[in-house]
């Protein structure tokens, strides 16, 4: 389920847009312990030191696959699957709709209000509520 928009162009670093992500997070998040820390799992785009500075201000463990290391040599066992199909499967239902698929709307404020729309659509779906 979708916890935070942020949208900006097609031709800009994901690593750029943590920040912001992070400072749009609507749901409560439990104070984060040792004992109970809250992970982050991100791709290789994020591997940078100032994405790791961000994740220690907003207090998540980073979950990084490292830029220019081969991980075929890494045996998947039960406890260690990636989870990055979580988030692409939300892109996913998110492109079954046709204002986001192909962005149709002239002003930002239209297209994000469209974009809140579909991960409220996706968030009620997924609770079960519209079956």
């Amino acid at each position: 389920m979708p916890v935070a928009v942020a949208a900006d162009g097609a031709n800009r670093r994901d690593m750029k847009m943590v920040r912001e992500t992070l400072e749009n997070i609507v749901a409560d998040r439990p104070e984060p312990t040792r004992r109970k820390p809250q992970g982050l799992c991100l791709d290789k785009d994020y591997d940078y030191a100032e994405v790791y500075e961000l994740l220690d201000e907003f207090k998540f463990t980073a979950h990084t696959r490292k830029r220019g290391v081969d991980y075929q040599h890494v045996k998947r066992s039960a406890r260690k699957k990636a989870r990055r199909w979580v988030v692409e499967r939300t892109h996913s239902w998110m492109n079954r709709f046709r204002g986001i698929l192909i962005r149709w709307a002239k002003k930002p404020d239209n297209y994000l209000a469209q974009l809140h729309f579909v991960c409220a659509f996706i968030t009620l779906r997924c609770a079960g509520i519209f079956g």
